[in-house]
């Protein structure tokens, strides 16, 4: 008897704790916490500045639960973000913070708390930040950081190279997976005066992580330490691994990407900058490999 009526309570509380669950799509935009929304008035200001994504990465790692905005009338009403069907590209909801996303999935209440199960999601537009990255094209940005022996290296020091800037990091699985295209990159293109960089968003810590990956996978350009979301929000790339910037001979910024690059379009990129027409994959038999080296 005693089981029967605990069994009961627990009925009864569960059905108090869950008010309403259905299937919905909705429109709305990805909040790192609902202290960041609650800043500002989000029907006059927007949310996804560069500050907000440079906090929205303490906030996700720190825990907070992520919420996607939707927009009701003149007030908006947050939904917490749980997973359903849809899995993760990275750790978690950061990439798609600031972002105006469509999520579809399982909406329910629990102790006054609306939560969607996502199934499905698709990104809409890009972050504020991001939209105001796209102007960065044509500019020169400056980067100083130090390469795994820990000598200073500059970004202003490869002009009149092309250079194919990727941030990453070891704990990355996307990343790790692009760098054996990135390094046939480096192979085919470095007699053209083409350099590809590793920007390393690894703890000074995990130094010998970092080591051990460019050593496991045998590198043939240089890794540089220190990155940091700063810093790939300042070339627009956003808060989310994989990033790549393509850089011209003038310094300054052609291409970017955020993600996983495609090895094809950025070969396109890199023939378009260096003036290539013929094969590059035959010529670069003709002649040896201009690599860089990176520590052993």
């Amino acid at each position: 008897m005693k089981r029967l009526l605990l069994a009961f309570a627990f009925c009864l509380v569960a059905s108090i704790q869950v008010v309403s669950q259905k299937t919905s799509t909705l429109d709305g935009q990805v909040v790192c916490c609902a202290e960041c929304w609650a800043e500002a008035d989000r029907t006059k200001v927007e949310f996804g500045t560069t500050e907000n994504l440079l906090k929205s990465k303490s906030c996700v790692e720190g825990g907070d639960p992520t919420l996607l905005a939707v927009r009701e009338g003149n007030t908006f009403k947050l939904y917490q973000l749980a997973l359903g069907k849809f899995r993760l590209p990275g750790k978690n909801w950061l990439e798609f913070v600031g972002k105006r996303v469509a999520v579809t999935g399982t909406v329910q209440t629990k102790k006054e708390t609306d939560i969607i199960r996502v199934d499905r999601l698709e990104v809409l537009a890009l972050s504020l930040a991001e939209r105001e990255a796209s102007k960065l094209v044509g500019q020169e940005i400056p980067l100083t950081l130090r390469d795994l022996s820990g000598v200073e290296q500059n970004l202003a020091a490869f002009k009149n190279r092309v250079v194919v800037l990727n941030f990453w990091a070891t704990y990355c699985i996307p990343c790790r997976t692009e760098m054996p295209d990135l390094a046939a990159i480096q192979n085919e293109f470095a007699a053209f005066g083409v350099q590809v960089i590793g920007v390393s968003t690894d703890t000074a810590e995990d130094r010998n992580k970092v080591l051990q990956f460019v050593r496991e996978t045998k590198l043939t350009f240089p890794i540089w330490v220190g990155g940091s979301t700063e810093h790939m929000i300042r070339f627009g790339l956003g808060a989310a691994l994989p990033g790549t910037v393509v850089i011209g001979r003038d310094g300054r910024v052609a291409k970017v990407t955020s993600g996983v690059i495609n090895p094809a379009e950025l070969r396109k990129q890199i023939e378009a900058l260096v003036g290539t027409t013929g094969d590059v994959a035959a010529s670069t038999k003709e002649r040896p490999s201009e690599v860089s080296s990176v520590p052993s």
